[in-house]
C-alpha cells in the first residue's frame, strides 16, 4: 500500500525486452532496498528484483505496458517515486494500491499565483468513481478533486489545484496539454461501487434484501458526492 506522497524524482534508465520488459530506475534512497520489496514509479507499483549500484531494475508486465505509460516514457524521463507504506505508518495522503486503471490526458494547465491548476480528461469508465472532495492519484501523487465534469458515458473532466509544494516536490509542474498521465481512482470509492452493483442487482441464488432506512440515507448521500 501506498498514500500517493512521493518520497522522490529518480530517473528511467534503459528499458527493454518482450513481451515482459525490464526497466531501471535510477535514484539513491536514504535507506537500503530490499529485494522482493514494492515501489510505486509513477503511480506503479513494482517489485525490486534487482538492486543496481544508483538504483534498481523491476520487470514490466504486458498488462503494464498496456493499461500505463511506463511502457511509452524514453529513457531519461524523470518519474515519481515511493516506497510502500509500514504497518503503523502515517497516512499522509489516501490509500494508494499503485493498481493504475487507465490513462488520462492532461488538457489545460494554468498559473494561479504560487499554485497551479491542472485540468485532466479521464476514460469514461473512470468517471462513476470520481467525485468532487474526493481523492484520485496522478502518476502516484495524491490530489484532491476540485471539480468533475461529463455526462455518463463520456469522458470525464477533473480539475485539481497543484499547490506550492507538490510543483517543488514533482513532476507535474511540467505537464503540458496532450501529455499522458497514469491514473488510479479512490479503491473505497470502487468498493462502494462494486457493493451498490450488488446490492441492487442481488444474486441468483440470494435476493437483494430491502433497503434499509439507513442504506437509504447512505444511496442520498453518495447521490449528492456524485457517485451515482
Amino acid at each position: 500500500m501506498f498514500t500517493g506522497l512521493v518520497e522522490m524524482v529518480g530517473v528511467l534508465g534503459r528499458r527493454g525486452g518482450a513481451p515482459v520488459a525490464r526497466a531501471l530506475v535510477e535514484a539513491r534512497f536514504d535507506g537500503p532496498l530490499a529485494l522482493g520489496e514494492s515501489i510505486a514509479v509513477n503511480g506503479v507499483c513494482l517489485t525490486v528484483d534487482r538492486i543496481a549500484p544508483g538504483g534498481f531494475e523491476a520487470d514490466l508486465s504486458e498488462e503494464t505496458l498496456a493499461r500505463t505509460t511506463l511502457g511509452t516514457l524514453p529513457p531519461g524521463s524523470r518519474v515519481h517515486l515511493e516506497r510502500a507504506t509500514p504497518a503503523g505508518g502515517r497516512l499522509g495522503g489516501h490509500i494508494v494500491a499503485g493498481h493504475v486503471d487507465g490513462v488520462g490526458r492532461v488538457a489545460a494547465r494554468e498559473a494561479r499565483g504560487d499554485a497551479s491548476a491542472l485540468s485532466l480528461r479521464v476514460p469514461p469508465e473512470l468517471a462513476p468513481f470520481l467525485a468532487p472532495k474526493g481523492s484520485v492519484a496522478v502518476d502516484g501523487v495524491s490530489l484532491t478533486l476540485n471539480t468533475v465534469l461529463g455526462a455518463p458515458g463520456e469522458e470525464a473532466v477533473l480539475s485539481v489545484m497543484l499547490v506550492p509544494h507538490t510543483l517543488a516536490r514533482t513532476c507535474l509542474g511540467d505537464l503540458r496539454a496532450g501529455d499522458r498521465v497514469n491514473i488510479e481512482v479512490d479503491v473505497l470509492a470502487r468498493y462502494v461501487a462494486r457493493w451498490l452493483e450488488f446490492r441492487g442487482a442481488g444474486s441468483a441464488s440470494t435476493p437483494a434484501p430491502d433497503k434499509a432506512p439507513d442504506d437509504e440515507r447512505l444511496l442520498q448521500k453518495l447521490r449528492s458526492g456524485g457517485f451515482l
